[in-house]
């Protein structure tokens, strides 16, 4: 602990990330073993040169990835989170993302540190590989709890499984006839693609502007590499979706996190000078709100001056709860947006059918370069898709799941106002989770622990966030039973009763001292 020091920091890294990612690599570097307890805050922040608050966020946030346990009075002790993937030693590149040259230390797929391999022998990863690793955000796993309010969880009881599987048989015998290449895929799914965005999403989509792909990461993966590289700026939302700042961070790119409030990204606080901007203005993630029609109008500007493209993730437009969602932004700026979708929730995640959309002169260059980094989708998997929308068999299936999902948040949200009375519960009107902000003096660290406890699973928001976004914690409720939500709701009054200031056995300042 008295050799301690900060790690010298990434382009762009704020403070409190730069002091979790120190204390992180100390623990899987073996300096910090487990069950270790830290020094009070004030003293290790002065050891790290850092002041308190700042020190406070990066152990939330290190509490959030399951690298500390707050105990109580007797203050904070090291966890090692399960690792579930071989342990590798990886020497570390010159550049950006390293602590300077000749300096060897270890990663491990899945973001983060780790122990050298038993025989030592370093593997030459590319700094792209270190910046891809350095940059996800780990799922910390093997917990069980009586109720799983955790976001990602796939809900199976609302997919079209008959209509799915029909397709598939219907087109089964289709896929080894001998088919003309197309690397943009089928002509027939992206005319049905097409057809659909312009009437339910108020797109301006022609079939040539379509590509189909494995998913939205892919789409941003392939994005990125084309228009990003050191010495590039892209912009995020923050909070925003890991996976997305991760793909454009892996390049070597500046990423800058730009604020969200409750009418979504604060288009007054966009950079100058960025090549992408990866925005979820329909429904933002994670804090649900819609971007309102005089920030996309700024939004549309500013990329415009720039000239910059901005990513349009519709993620969660098929599954808009409570009214008819607002039209995608690509409809609007067709020449300066690029829209990506994908049908992994609202349809199935085996299905792997995403697609993009894009100018026609971004295409011509994504299909140049996509034969060195990625395949078409499954071709069955394309025609089926194709088949579903055509033949109103989505709108329908759409139509049953709306209702269930919302019927779902209806009962979750009155079972929390009764069970948490004068918390901020409000429903959403897109996706399939809440987001709740925790009023003070609440914090996710307290929050989680005090869930954990009585057996309730919760996704915290700082993981999420480059810049301290106020506390907050997500709870999805789409994969659970109406007993099951009745019965977290509860669990979570009885956790959450009485506040921290009522007993000093919990709470940031009381726990880490």
């Amino acid at each position: 602990m008295d050799t301690l020091t900060l790690s010298d920091p990434h382009p762009g890294e704020t403070r409190h990330a730069l002091v979790a990612r120190t204390l992180r690599g100390a623990v899987t570097r073996g300096l910090l073993p487990e069950g270790t307890r830290l020094p009070g805050h004030r003293r290790l922040a002065q050891r790290l040169g850092v002041s308190r608050n700042t020190l406070v966020d990066a152990l939330t946030q290190l509490h959030a990835e399951g690298y500390v346990r707050p105990r109580g009075r007797s203050g904070t002790v090291i966890s090692v989170p399960v690792i579930s993937v071989p342990v590798i030693s990886v020497p570390v590149i010159s550049g950006p993302v390293n602590s300077g040259p000749g300096h060897a230390t270890t990663a491990h797929p899945g973001g983060g540190v780790t122990a050298p391999a038993p025989d030592g022998r370093p593997l030459p990863l590319s700094a792209w590989a270190i910046r891809a690793l350095e940059g996800q955000v780990e799922e910390v796993g093997g917990d069980r709890y009586a109720v799983d309010f955790r976001v990602g969880r796939p809900v199976p009881d609302l997919y079209p499984e008959a209509a799915w599987t029909q397709a598939l048989a219907r087109r089964a015998a289709q896929v080894t006839h001998p088919h003309p290449h197309d690397p943009l895929g089928p002509l027939e799914t992206r005319r049905a693609l097409a057809a659909y965005l312009n009437a339910q999403r108020g797109a301006r989509v022609t079939p040539d502007m379509v590509m189909l792909t494995g998913g939205t990461q892919s789409a941003l993966d392939a994005l990125a590499r084309v228009f990003l590289e050191p010495g590039r700026l892209a912009v995020v939302e923050d909070p925003t979706y890991a996976g997305a700042r991760a793909a454009l961070a892996a390049t070597g790119a500046d990423v800058t996190g730009v604020p969200v409030d409750d009418r979504g990204l604060r288009t007054d606080a966009l950079p100058p000078g960025a090549t992408l901007a990866y925005v979820t203005p329909g429904c933002q993630y994670p804090t649900a709100v819609s971007l309102g029609a005089d920030r996309r109008q700024a939004l549309i500007a500013w990329a415009a001056a720039a000239n910059a493209f901005i990513l349009e993730d519709d993620y969660a437009a098929d599954l808009h709860l409570t009214s008819r969602p607002p039209p995608v932004l690509q409809g609007l700026a067709p020449d300066r947006v690029i829209l990506l979708g994908s049908f992994s929730k609202s349809l199935a995640p085996v299905t792997r059918s995403g697609f993009l959309v894009a100018p026609p002169g971004v295409l011509r260059v994504l299909t140049g370069t996509r034969p060195l980094t990625d395949r078409l989708p499954g071709r069955l998997d394309a025609l089926a898709l194709a088949d579903v929308l055509a033949s109103g068999a989505y709108a329908r299936h759409l139509r049953r799941a709306r209702t269930a999902v919302f019927s779902r948040q209806e009962v979750l949200v009155g079972a929390l106002r009764t069970h948490l009375p004068g918390w901020p519960v409000l429903p959403v009107a897109s996706g399939l989770h809440l987001y709740l902000p925790l009023p003070p003096p609440w914090t996710e660290v307290d929050v989680l622990a005090r869930a954990a406890r009585q057996g309730v699973g919760l996704s915290p928001v700082a993981p999420l966030s480059q810049g301290g976004h106020p506390p907050a914690v997500l709870l999805g409720f789409a994969a659970l039973s109406t007993a099951e939500l009745t019965d977290g709701a509860a669990r979570l009054g009885t956790a959450l009763t009485p506040a921290p200031d009522a007993d000093p056995g919990y709470g940031v300042i009381s726990t880490l001292r």
